[in-house]
């Protein structure tokens, strides 16, 4: 029996009718319109498509939206001093700096510089900090879409053992966190594997809830997945011209009980996190009178 398929595109849909009535709501009663500000340093072609599409998704819900493009050989210090402009402009809610940047820049000292209260990619140390100490403000945009996937499709994840390959800070380490919180779709038993883990199958085979996020190709075999399992793929892979996940997909989806595409699962998720992010900075802002 195939597995069901986990519409990511069907989830975001509904986190971006919530952000639209709450944009609406900011602006009937309090006459603030939520705002992000994009920085996009160089040239990179997919840079320039992922804030292309942030900027239309948040056109659509209301959110307004700003682009800063510097030049790849800007310096780091002009960088920051444009982050510091926007972290004193109180129509602006949140600010998402693209990465990659260019080599010269040091992205650490660039996250570090963006005003936790607006940072709505939920990567500066201070909101790591929180969501690691049960207190979260911001979570990381794809780890919140894998866990509001989780509760769309009424997946329960308390008690379960979630294996998830992949240690990044962008997704593997901050979802790690968020499965481990207090409540419904949390309370799991968490295992994270990486590039030195030995026998990643054997530890795969155990898991009731999969999460792929390496960037490689296919990683993920059928054998490697228990059957009845939940398979998330977050890879996004061109190979030969197509986008591919960290899943083997066709075999994989035999046994699985149910599984995220590539493409159409995590990946519209991450967008509908970051409006969703824009529009909680704003309300908080509104409400503490900043």
């Amino acid at each position: 029996m195939a597995a069901k398929i986990l519409d990511g595109k069907e989830v975001a849909a509904v986190v971006r009718a919530d952000v639209k009535r709450r944009v609406d709501a900011l602006r009937e009663s309090r006459g603030v319109q939520p705002g992000l500000a994009a920085i996009l340093v160089g040239e990179d072609p997919a840079s320039i498509v992922y804030v292309r599409n942030k900027r239309r998704a948040c056109e659509k819900v209301g959110i307004r939206s700003w682009l800063f493009e510097l030049p790849s050989a800007t310096p780091e210090e002009n960088l920051l001093n444009v982050i510091d402009e926007l972290n004193a402009e109180p129509e602006v809610h949140g600010i998402l700096v693209q990465l990659p940047l260019p080599d010269h820049i040091d992205t650490r000292h660039v996250i570090e510089r963006i005003a936790p209260k607006k940072d709505v990619d939920g990567f500066h140390p201070e909101n790591y900090g929180l969501l690691a100490s049960g207190r979260p403000r911001f979570v990381p945009c794809t780890p919140l879409g894998i866990q509001r996937i989780l509760e769309h499709y009424e997946i329960p994840t308390s008690g379960k053992h979630v294996v998830i390959v992949g240690r990044s800070n962008l997704v593997g380490k901050p979802l790690g966190l968020l499965l481990l919180q207090r409540g419904k779709y949390a309370d799991a038993t968490v295992t994270i594997c990486h590039s030195r883990t030995a026998n990643l199958g054997a530890i795969t085979r155990t898991a009731d809830i999969l999460v792929a996020a390496v960037g490689r190709p296919k990683l993920v075999t059928r054998d490697m997945v228990q059957p009845g399992s939940v398979v998330i793929d977050v890879g996004i892979n061109r190979v030969d011209g197509q986008l591919v996940g960290d899943v083997d997909f066709p075999s994989v989806s035999e046994i699985a009980a149910a599984i995220t595409p590539v493409p159409g699962g995590v990946g519209p998720m991450t967008v509908a996190m970051l409006l969703h992010n824009t529009v909680v900075a704003a309300e908080r802002s509104v409400a503490k009178g900043e």
